[in-house]
């Protein structure tokens, strides 16, 4: 059985702001929530658990070379970033540099955070349209992150986002990613 993704558009008389929309998610925090740069709420499947404990793995990767370097800090999934188009997206994993983080006034870091990690990772589940997962990697460069991982371990491929605009596409099953400049000495080997 195939699953879609949900959207909710909202009534013409009323606006899914901010706040209305942080406090629809802490009121529902078993369920992954995002808003488009539209205003539409989406809601997002749960991961079946082979993609959590691949999404798990990932993150700790991650979360461990940040504790060794110490240059900014790690997010996991359910964290959500108010992108500058006004849209709340929680990537897979996300990582945000140490000076752009602090710059943030403490207030602010208690919602969404108003800022566009510096690097994403969005891992594409069955439930998931590799088109939309495309979009939102796009979204994500648009709005500032310098390098993005979409990793599509049912295409057996990895698309990585740079911040000048390219796309380069890795295929097969395995594959070696680095953290570029934006994430220093970071290299992964992960199987698709």
């Amino acid at each position: 059985m195939e699953l879609e993704l949900r959207t909710l558009h909202p009534p013409r008389y009323q606006k899914f702001d901010d706040d209305f929309f942080f406090a629809l998610c802490q009121a529902n925090e078993t369920t992954r929530l995002e808003r488009d740069a539209h205003g539409n709420i989406i809601i997002i499947p749960l991961a079946g658990t082979q993609t959590g404990r691949y999404n798990a793995d990932l993150s700790g990767e991650i979360w461990n070379w940040n504790r060794r370097n110490k240059l900014g800090y790690t997010f996991d999934s359910s964290t959500g970033f108010k992108l500058a188009n006004s849209a709340v997206r929680s990537p897979d994993v996300a990582w945000v540099s140490l000076d752009r983080w602090e710059a943030i006034p403490e207030s602010d870091r208690q919602g969404f955070a108003p800022l566009c990690p510096d690097f994403v990772v969005e891992i594409r589940s069955k439930s998931d349209d590799l088109k939309d997962l495309k979009e939102k990697m796009e979204e994500y460069r648009d709005n500032g992150c310098r390098l993005g991982w979409l990793i599509d371990r049912n295409g057996k491929q990895v698309f990585i986002y740079r911040e000048n605009g390219s796309i380069e596409i890795k295929q097969g099953t395995s594959a070696g990613l680095s953290g570029e400049d934006i994430l220093p000495d970071l290299s992964i080997q992960i199987e698709l």
